[in-house]
């Protein structure tokens, strides 16, 4: 097996898992409109570089009304609900909650796509929002009523990954990804950027905040989704979203030792259960724990 997803898989992760405590940093600063807006337009320069290099360009004018919808659901839409979140959650937290993108992702299937989910898949789901649920508890019991509201988001900027995904396998599954990627961002930043602009930062942000978008922007945005795409030629769709488990891990570390987060018992208690329910929702604990029998085919 080439060991280059060996490394490329854990460096993923640790990027996207970075990209919570760089929203912490910039977003009180910037707001979340125009912090989304500037991080998917400097993802955009990136990517579509990239793009020109390849020369490329052409394919973004396939399906753009398609690709339209996809950088809404998948971009636009999820950025923003994540920034206004980590004004209230930490960063660690959100990263946990992150981690059920594959679970509505299973959902959507079901209730879009009329996929059948076998019985260990529905207890994964149970088991999911139930570490949800444990992981937020808590702040809930304290009475701060203020973090159901940004829970709920991240939640529903997960449930808009999952329909993004199932969207984008029903009607683009024939794009390259980089033309994907870089449509999506385009169309993000078409949405953003407009209402970005009427809610501009009253202060000039600090260097900080502006060193946190641009990072945001070109690694864990535009360079993340090129590392992305080679675990998928590499390792398939199945194994490389396995990426998803790694990030509440980085998620915590990078929260407790930049930010100082403390990390407790409820946390860790809540992102396993919520580890556990997505394996079992995606199947990842089946095939994990299954003998082997003939080489698994990657399509």
């Amino acid at each position: 097996m080439n060991t280059k997803p060996l490394i490329e898989l854990p460096l993923l992760a640790a990027i996207w898992g970075a990209s919570f405590l760089f929203m912490k940093v910039g977003v009180p600063e910037f707001g979340a409109f125009f912090y989304m807006a500037l991080r998917t337009s400097i993802a955009l320069i990136f990517l579509f570089f990239i793009l020109a290099i390849k020369k490329q360009v052409h394919t973004l004018t396939q399906d753009k009304w398609h690709l339209f919808v996809v950088g809404t659901l998948n971009t636009a839409i999820p950025f923003v609900l994540f920034g206004w979140a980590t004004l209230t959650l930490t960063a660690s937290t959100t990263s946990v909650l992150n981690s059920t993108v594959p679970m509505f992702g299973a959902l959507v299937a079901v209730v879009w796509l009329k996929d059948s989910l076998l019985k260990s898949q529905v207890l994964g789901l149970l088991i999911g929002f139930i570490g949800v649920y444990v992981l937020m508890m808590d702040k809930l019991h304290y009475k701060q009523a203020t973090f159901l509201l940004p829970t709920l988001a991240v939640l529903g900027a997960t449930l808009c990954y999952g329909i993004g995904a199932n969207y984008s396998k029903r009607y683009l599954s024939h794009l390259k990804p980089l033309t994907l990627a870089t449509g999506s961002q385009l169309s993000a930043t078409i949405t953003l950027l407009p209402i970005g602009l009427c809610f501009l930062p009253a202060h000039v942000p600090s260097q900080e905040a502006i060193l946190s978008v641009l990072v945001i922007g070109l690694l864990c945005t535009g360079f993340a989704y090129l590392l992305f795409f080679r675990l998928i030629n590499s390792l398939g769709p199945t194994k490389a979203v396995s990426v998803t488990y790694l990030i509440p891990v980085f998620g915590i570390l990078w929260g407790n030792l930049f930010l100082q987060e403390e990390i407790t018992f409820t946390m860790l208690s809540g992102c396993t259960l919520i580890a556990v329910g997505v394996a079992l929702t995606t199947g990842m604990l089946k095939r994990f724990t299954a003998k082997k029998i003939k080489p698994e085919i990657t399509v």
